[in-house]
């Protein structure tokens, strides 16, 4: 699958098969997060993967719109040094996760963690040290549900020439 594609065909999954994912495909995807463009080449990101069940439960019991991250095999939690621009790069490689997920064939969502009130509980159960911030959470796992429709706004209604 080519990047372009990808992006025109991505969609949030909240529904997952249990089926394990193979370590070398989860390593490729964070290969991929890890590639994002990132401020001044800072790189500040850090990744944990959660696979184990009760962990997830957990985190899933945490957070507000985040319930189905219990049922996906995998977990990623993508978490930056509190830095001046750690939300554009964690995000960068939030997307790098869920393009990259898509053209292994899996589903993801991404579920907010930014200014969340669960954030510093979520970075507490993965044993986060402090100045990390929590960026993104994104449970990973093979589609038990078709994708939902592409956008609701066509290009025509958001692209501006020269002015807004």
């Amino acid at each position: 699958m080519d990047a372009i594609e990808a992006m025109k065909s991505r969609r949030s999954i909240r529904s997952f098969k249990s089926d394990p994912i193979p370590r070398e495909i989860i390593e490729d995807i964070i290969d991929c997060a890890r590639l994002a463009p990132t401020a001044l080449n800072y790189q500040p990101w850090e990744f944990v993967i959660v696979t184990d069940a009760q962990m997830r439960k957990r985190i899933a019991d945490e957070t507000d719109y985040g319930k189905f991250i219990a049922q996906a095999p995998v977990c990623v939690a993508v978490f930056c040094k509190d830095v001046k621009y750690y939300l554009e790069d964690g995000s960068a490689a939030t997307q790098n996760i869920l393009l990259a997920a898509h053209a292994h064939g899996l589903g993801a969502c991404w579920v907010a963690g930014d200014k969340k009130p669960y954030a510093n509980r979520i970075a507490e159960l993965l044993g986060v040290p402090s100045g990390y911030k929590l960026v993104s959470l994104i449970p990973i796992g093979y589609p038990a549900e078709q994708p939902g429709r592409i956008s609701k706004r066509k290009l025509k209604e958001v692209i501006h020439w020269e002015k807004f």
